[in-house]
Parts: structure tokens; sequence; C-alpha cells
């Protein structure tokens, strides 16, 4: 059974790691697929490739989220392209660590910008879209951090708490017209990224985790699909942990 056949679907940042895990799930279960990359075009093209050999419709959008007028040119570029937009995933964010007394204003405003901002830029640009067609969904990827914290993150924190509040209140302000919005907040989730970590720093991760792995793209990706999809079509306004017990 393929969960979204047919249904036009944005995702920000989804030339490697959990974005592009989402994808090609999303992909695999009919969805035709819109998604951005900033920098990275050679894997972003590979990925189109990828998407459309599963019989999907499949294009990627160099653009920065983060910019408010590029936002709203995608959303109208994907309209003219694929004629309607049902789904939007906010997954584009990046780190710039460090203890707050040594974290410079722009390591700060950058990750807001980019983690945060990016969310306001891309649901103010498909509300439209969406209100009209009386349906969507809006997932927002988030962080096991937005919810409890972490030290040396402050501004990642910061942006990730930022976005389950902002899930919660467009949950309440657009949900009369059928449109969900929720959050995911991943735990330690194995990927380009982590494959910088020495192996003692991740297997004490793992360690300390109840099910005593990292998760995968994959294990995000799933989740996000229920939420994308008429599965959870009662649900909206919450924030789905996919962290392997991290929090319980």
């Amino acid at each position: 059974m393929k969960l979204l056949e047919g249904k036009n679907v944005i995702i920000t940042g989804a030339s490697r790691g959990i974005g592009k895990g989402i994808a090609k799930v999303f992909g695999e279960h009919g969805a035709n697929v819109a998604f951005t990359y900033s920098s990275s075009e050679a894997p972003a093209l590979e990925l189109e490739k990828e998407l459309e050999a599963m019989g999907v419709k499949a294009k990627a959008y160099k653009s920065n989220a983060a910019s408010f007028s590029e936002s709203e040119a995608l959303i109208a570029n994907v309209l003219e392209e694929f004629g309607s937009i049902d789904v939007l995933i906010n997954n584009a964010g990046i780190t710039k660590d460090n203890l707050l007394m040594r974290m410079g204003e722009s390591d700060f405003d950058t990750v807001i910008e980019i983690n945060l901002k990016s969310v306001f830029n891309m649901t103010k640009a498909v509300q439209r879209t969406m209100l009209k067609q009386r349906k969507g969904s809006i997932v927002n990827m988030s962080s096991v951090v937005g919810v409890k914290g972490n030290a040396g993150q402050t501004n990642y924190a910061a942006s990730k708490a930022g976005m389950i509040g902002f899930t919660k209140s467009v949950a309440l302000e657009l949900g009369s017209r059928n449109i969900r919005c929720n959050a995911i907040a991943p735990g330690f989730i194995e990927t380009e990224m982590t494959d910088k970590l020495d192996e003692k720093t991740v297997q004490g991760w793992r360690d300390a985790i109840p099910l005593k792995r990292g998760g995968s793209p994959e294990d995000v990706a799933n989740a996000c699909l229920f939420l994308a999809s008429d599965m959870s079509a009662y649900v909206t306004g919450q924030v789905l942990n996919v962290d392997g017990g991290m929090l319980t």
C-alpha cells in the first residue's frame, strides 16, 4: 500500500542525511517530490534520478529557506511545475555548536535564521495554497535538544524549541481548514555528520540510549510518513520523539 500515492511534497534540505531518507521513503510510497538543496548540487541531482527511477516526479531546487523571498519564489515554482502542494516537510537545518561564553553573535543568528526562520518562511508561503485546498500536512523537523536542551548548543536548542512552539500555534490557527501541523524530535541519528565522530564517542551515545543503537534516517522518515499521510488524519499539534527512548 502506497500511503502518499499521487501526493505532491516539498522537502527542504534533502540532498543528504535525514532529508534524503525522507525523500526516498516518500518516493517509495508514490509521492511526487520537490526538494531543496543549498550547495550540494551533485548529490541533489543524483537523488532526483533515484526518485524518478521509482516512477514518481522529482525536481531539485537550489533555494535558501532562510530567505523569505526565495521561499516565496520556490513555492510559486513548485506550484507551476507540480500543480498543487499537499505536504511540506521543513527539514533544513545546521549546527554551529559552542559554549555560550564563546559563541559569536553571527553563530547564534545564522542558526536561528536557517533552522527557525526558514520554517516561518516556508509555512507562510505554502499556507495560501493549503487554505484554498482546505487540506494539507506540515511536518517540522525539531530535535530532542529542543525538548531538553544541551550544553554547547544554546543556539540550536533555541531554534528547535522555537519550532515546537511554532508548530503548536500553526496547528491551532489552521486546524479548522483541515491543515495539520506536527513536529518530529529526532534523537541520535547516524548520518554523514555522525560518521565524522570517533567511534568511542558514538558508542557512548549508543550506550546511553535504551534501545542501545543510534537511529537511521529511515527511522525518522517512517515517522514522517505517518504524519504526512492520512494515517494521522486526527493528529495535529504534536511532537513525536524518534529517539530510541532517550527522553524516557
